[in-house]
C-alpha cells in the first residue's frame, strides 16, 4: 500500500493568520453584498480590499 497521503496537497502560500475585526452593521452588509456579487467568500472581500488600498499609496 502506498504511504501517499490523501487530500488537498500542501498551499504554496498558506493562509496562517488570523484578523478579528469588529464592524457595524452596515459595513457587514456591504460586505455581504460585494460577496454575492462577486460570488467569492467575505475574506477574498477583504485580501481585494487591502490589496486595492496598498496599491493605490505605492503610486
Amino acid at each position: 500500500m502506498s504511504s501517499k497521503k490523501m487530500g488537498r496537497p500542501p498551499s504554496d502560500n498558506p493562509k496562517s493568520e488570523l484578523i478579528r475585526v469588529r464592524v457595524d452593521q452596515e459595513i457587514l452588509s456591504k460586505l455581504d453584498a460585494c460577496t454575492e456579487k462577486l460570488q467569492t467568500t467575505r475574506s477574498d472581500v477583504i485580501r481585494k480590499g487591502i490589496e486595492k488600498v496598498f496599491d493605490e499609496l505605492q503610486k
